[in-house]
């Protein structure tokens, strides 16, 4: 059973996803919260699998209460929701380390598909944000001349040639199927290979590892 608390300021919003998330046999909503503080508290009392976190919210915003729950050392995983114009949320919700984004007008197969990958510890990020969300990502990372330290990052030291390869390719938005594809490999092996990158790397998750296919100038 997967256990959910629901982040957001609007009842009727609240109550449209407690609706939909009750009606699964493997989901349960814990908690609601109407703001970030809220969100972060409730969090760090009931533990939830997922967290489904709105933006903006009073007070306390999405995106932080983010961080103060990834900060915590929490076991729970934020999957947070955005709107089409606000892709430098979805930015910041990277950073602040959310497993993934879906837009707020997703179909409702889209969001308990998402709440599902999260909980199992997979990355979501909507198609329709992917791209641009990591081509913004771009624009907020130091150049190859004003890069402070051009040296080796030590995180990728551990990783074999083929693992570099994909975590590469993982960080230019490839799917674990198109990898697959793409370098003909068996899908198992790709996501055997992606389990060693997640493991070596210390990322959290494929969010994380694209971040750090970026911060280390793999992709560029």
């Amino acid at each position: 059973m997967t256990t959910v608390l629901i982040a957001d300021d609007q009842p009727l919003q609240r109550f449209g996803f407690r609706m939909l998330l009750e009606s699964q046999d493997d989901m349960t909503v814990v908690g609601e919260a109407a703001n970030g503080a809220e969100a972060a508290r409730t969090t760090a009392e009931l533990h939830p699998d997922v967290v489904l976190m709105d933006v903006r919210m009073p007070g306390l915003d999405g995106i932080e209460a983010t961080r103060r729950i990834v900060a915590g050392g929490d076991r729970t995983r934020v999957l947070i929701l955005t709107t089409f114009d606000l892709d430098e949320y979805a930015y910041s919700g990277l950073r602040a380390g959310a497993s993934g984004f879906l837009v707020k007008d997703a179909q409702p197969e889209e969001l308990l598909a998402g709440i599902r990958a999260v909980a199992a510890g997979d990355a979501v990020v909507a198609p329709s944000l992917t791209r641009r969300l990591l081509n913004a990502y771009v624009h907020h990372l130091p150049t190859a001349e004003t890069a402070p330290d051009a040296s080796p990052d030590p995180r990728l030291a551990a990783l074999t040639d083929r693992e570099t390869e994909i975590l590469r390719v993982m960080g230019q938005g490839w799917t674990n199927t198109e990898i697959a594809e793409r370098l003909h490999l068996a899908e198992s092996t790709v996501k055997t290979h992606v389990g060693r990158i997640l493991a070596k790397t210390g990322s959290r998750d494929r969010v994380q590892a694209v971040i750090l296919a970026y911060d280390t100038n793999l992709v560029g």
